[in-house]
C-alpha cells in the first residue's frame, strides 16, 4: 500500500480546497509513491516524542491533525523542535500527512465529530464558507447542566465560560440552539450570535471578547486539545472504513502543552 492512497483517501473526505488561506494541510514530509506501507500513527500533534513512538511502533506514516511545517523552515538543523522532528522523519523513513482546517470545515470532520459527541443535530456552517458548525439538541438543557456535561464528555480540567451558574437566575437559563468551532474559533463568535445560537462552543476566544454578550449567548471555551482531541478517532473511523486492512495506530501522548495548577 502507498502513502498516495492514504492522502487520497483523507482528501476525498476532506478536500484541500476546503483549508483556510493560512493552512498548510496535506502531505508535509515523504513520497507519495511509496510502497511500503507498515503502518499510520494518529495524533494531533507531531512532537519528537510522537516521531520516536511511530519508529517504536514500526510506523512509517504519521497523520496529525496539526500541520508540522506551518510556516517556511529557513534551515532544518536542531535548533528547534519542529527542525528537529524533520530531521528525526527524514532519517527514519516516516512521511508526515496533515489534515487540518480543510478537516474542520468538511461534512462530516471536526465540528460534526463534537455534535456527535454532544447529540446535538446538525443544521449547517455558520458562515457561507462553511466554516464553524449550528446544532441543534433534542430537548432544551439547562445552562449550567449543559455546561457539566460538556466538561465530562471532552474531559475539561477548566472550562471558561461567561455564565455565572452559581446565579440565582443564569442567563441564559437553558440551552437549545448551540454554535460550535473546534480549535481557535472565535472569529466565529459574531456569526454563533447572528443566528440566534443559545450557546458558542471553541476551543480558544480572547478575552475581551467575553464582554458585552451577557444574556445573548453562553460562551464555552474548551481549551483547543481538548476540543479536538477526538479527531484522532475520526481520522480513524475515515481510514479503517477505506482500508480495513491498514494497521492503525493511535498515540498514546498526550500533546497538549498547556497544564493547570
Amino acid at each position: 500500500m502507498k502513502i498516495k492512497e492514504v492522502a487520497e483517501t483523507l482528501e476525498r473526505f476532506a478536500p484541500l480546497p476546503l483549508q483556510e488561506s493560512y493552512d498548510n494541510a496535506g502531505l508535509q514530509i515523504g513520497l507519495t509513491e511509496v510502497d511500503n506501507l507498515t503502518g499510520v500513527l494518529l495524533c494531533l500533534d507531531v512532537t519528537e516524542e510522537v516521531v520516536h513512538e511511530a519508529i517504536s511502533k514500526g510506523c512509517n506514516l504519521i497523520v496529525s491533525h496539526h500541520p508540522l511545517l506551518f510556516r517556511g523552515l529557513k534551515r532544518v538543523s536542531e535548533q528547534t523542535m519542529v527542525e528537529r522532528c524533520v530531521r528525526l522523519a527524514i532519517c527514519n523513513g516516516i512521511g508526515i500527512y496533515s489534515a487540518h482546517t480543510n478537516l474542520d470545515n468538511a461534512e462530516g470532520g471536526v465540528n460534526y465529530e463534537i455534535a456527535r459527541r454532544l447529540r446535538a443535530k446538525p443544521v449547517g456552517p455558520l458562515n457561507a464558507e462553511g466554516e464553524g458548525l449550528l446544532c441543534e439538541l433534542e430537548q432544551e438543557c439547562g445552562v449550567a447542566e449543559f455546561l457539566m456535561q460538556i466538561k465530562d464528555i471532552f474531559g475539561v480540567e477548566k472550562l471558561s465560560t461567561n455564565v455565572d451558574v452559581k446565579a440565582e437566575n443564569p442567563v441564559p437559563a437553558s440551552i437549545r440552539k448551540i454554535a460550535i468551532c473546534g480549535g481557535a474559533g472565535d472569529f466565529l463568535l459574531d456569526s454563533a450570535v447572528e443566528h440566534s445560537a443559545d450557546c458558542f462552543i471553541t476551543g480558544e476566544m480572547h478575552y475581551h471578547q467575553y464582554f458585552g454578550l451577557e444574556g445573548k449567548i453562553a460562551i464555552a471555551v474548551l481549551g483547543h486539545y481538548e476540543s479536538e482531541k477526538f479527531t484522532i478517532q475520526l481520522l480513524h473511523d475515515i481510514l479503517h472504513k477505506a482500508h480495513p486492512e491498514l494497521r492503525i495506530e493511535e498515540t498514546e501522548i498526550n500533546t497538549n502543552p498547556i497544564h493547570y495548577l
